[in-house]
C-alpha cells in the first residue's frame, strides 16, 4: 500500500536533515552553543507538524502547525545569525528551504481554520 504524499512533512523532514548536517559541522568548529540552538529550534518545526498528523482535533491541529511555525522564526534568527558571523558555514540553502516552509504553514493553517469555522 502507498502512502500519501504530504508536502509539509516531506520538506520538514529535508529541513531538519539538512539542519542536523549543519549543526555536525558547527559542532566539529566549536560552535557547540549554536549548534544545540539550532538543532532544537530547526527539529522542532518539523516534530510539531509530524505530531500535528495525529491530532485529537482541528484545534489540536492547528495549535501544532502554530508550534512550528513559530519555530521557523526562531530558526530564522538563528541561521542569521551564523550567516552574519564570521568562521560560520554557510546557510542561504537552509534559509531558502525554510522559506518555502514559511509559505506552506501559514497556508495550511489558515485553510484549517476555514474548515473548522464551517463545521
Amino acid at each position: 500500500m502507498e502512502s500519501k504524499k504530504n508536502l509539509i512533512v516531506d520538506l520538514t523532514v529535508e529541513f531538519s536533515l539538512s539542519i542536523i548536517k549543519n549543526t555536525e559541522e558547527l559542532q566539529r568548529n566549536k560552535k557547540y552553543v549554536i549548534a544545540k540552538q539550532l538543532m532544537r529550534s530547526g527539529t522542532s518545526i518539523g516534530a510539531n507538524v509530524h505530531e500535528s498528523q495525529s491530532c485529537e482535533s482541528k484545534v489540536d491541529f492547528i495549535h501544532k502547525l502554530k508550534i512550528a511555525d513559530k519555530e521557523t522564526y526562531e530558526t530564522e534568527y538563528r541561521l542569521e545569525l551564523g550567516d552574519k558571523s564570521e568562521s560560520y558555514p554557510e546557510t542561504h540553502n537552509l534559509q531558502s528551504d525554510l522559506i518555502s516552509i514559511k509559505k506552506v504553514l501559514p497556508k495550511i493553517i489558515s485553510s484549517a481554520r476555514r474548515k473548522t469555522s464551517t463545521n
